[in-house]
């Protein structure tokens, strides 16, 4: 049997995955029952509890342009006295889809890894950084003034 992923991997295999844009290899880091929250989401949108709705968000919608890659930067990682728990800070640094300037999204997550797997995570990200990153700033600011 193979050992199981440290959270320290499982938080690498992540953060690289989205940089690389592997989409459909990513569900399959988290347990089929989760709770991942991002609690600065501008649009303030609900947690996400189970593998299949993370397949969902981290399917590109329909049509959407594919994103270019970004690179992991400044990765510091906090082990807790909970082994299961750590805390990961991080940048992603990529340029801008429609504008081609250099962004830089920072992150902290929280998250806990039980047998390999994310059982829960809280996803602190620069929702703004990360909607200039994909040409997408201007339809979130139109979205939070019309809220």
């Amino acid at each position: 049997m193979a050992p199981q992923r440290s959270p320290r991997a499982v938080f690498l295999e992540l953060v690289t995955g989205v940089a690389e844009g592997r989409w459909q290899t990513l569900p399959e880091l988290y347990a089929e029952e989760t709770d991942v929250v991002h609690p600065f989401a501008p649009l303030g949108e609900g947690p996400i509890t189970s593998r299949a709705e993370l397949r969902e968000h981290f399917t590109p919608p329909d049509g959407a342009p594919l994103l270019p890659k970004r690179t992991v930067e400044n990765v510091v990682i906090h082990e807790t006295a909970d082994p299961e728990v750590i805390v990961a800070e991080f940048e992603y640094h990529g340029d801008a889809v429609d504008t081609g300037e250099r962004v830089v999204i920072s992150g902290i997550f929280v998250m806990r890894v039980r047998d390999g797997e994310i059982v829960s995570s809280r996803d602190y990200l620069d929702h703004l950084a990360s909607a200039r990153f994909r040409g997408q700033l201007h339809g979130v600011l139109d979205a939070v003034r019309g809220a």
